[in-house]
């Protein structure tokens, strides 16, 4: 086995749901969002309107909860381990880790074939997880400002009048959508350039058994097959 286990510690169930939430609420975001962008489909205009509020919400609530729970709820912040702490620090640079940039640069551009041994997130996606927090929260903003109950809100008037005009803001926030796509299509890249495991823990909650981290040491003290040379 050339990769590190990956145990259920590393992604408590109630992270793998808030994760299904933002899947399903980014495909209708985008999907109602070209809708209402371009209006190829104008029989179901207000049921866009409706459904893209509805989930744009959904996704901030999603966030807070992710984010203020982090304290609380504890989870595996080294692959290969079932050692849990809160999960915040998951999202923070780790001693283990925060030397690597350039490895992990270039294993994801494979010039570099071993994986770094480091934190359950490498160097690249605990940035891009960091900064999709104020892209998120902008991309809202700039919702909030073209929603007619909103718009008239002084920080949303502002920030208006700022860019020139509500279609200086239809344009911002339209391509803010595809930042937030490109970051999508990233996220997924970094999360299987390693194998498919972490696919089948996230979406199936399914263990997926390799090499065993002690995080004390810093080494790779053994593997775990989770029992399947013996079924």
């Amino acid at each position: 086995m050339a990769h590190l286990a990956h145990y259920r510690e590393a992604h408590p169930l109630p992270y793998v749901i808030t994760h299904w939430i933002n899947l399903l609420s980014m495909i209708v975001l985008a999907f109602t969002g070209f809708v209402i962008h371009f209006p190829f489909l104008p029989g179901i205009m207000g049921l866009c309107r409706g459904a893209h509020l509805f989930f744009a919400c959904l996704v901030l609530v999603n966030m807070a909860f992710r984010i203020f729970s982090s304290p609380f709820i504890k989870s595996a912040p080294n692959m290969g381990t079932r050692e849990k702490r809160q999960d915040m620090f998951v999202f923070l640079p780790q001693k283990d880790n925060r030397h690597q940039f350039g490895a992990w640069i270039k294993y994801y551009l494979f010039l570099k074939k071993d994986h770094p041994l480091s934190g359950k997130y490498g160097v690249p996606q605990k940035l891009a997880y960091l900064a999709v927090i104020p892209l998120t929260l902008f991309i809202a903003f700039t919702g909030f400002c073209l929603w007619v109950p909103t718009s008239d809100w002084l920080l949303m008037q502002f920030f208006t009048d700022l860019v020139g005009g509500v279609m200086a803001v239809r344009i911002i926030h339209y391509w803010t959508m595809w930042i937030m796509i490109i970051f999508v299509m990233l996220h997924v890249y970094l999360s299987i350039a390693n194998g498919l495991a972490p696919l089948k823990m996230i979406f199936l909650w399914k263990e997926h058994g390799g090499l065993v981290y002690d995080p004390k040491t810093k080494n790779i003290i053994g593997e775990d097959d989770l029992g399947e040379e013996h079924a």
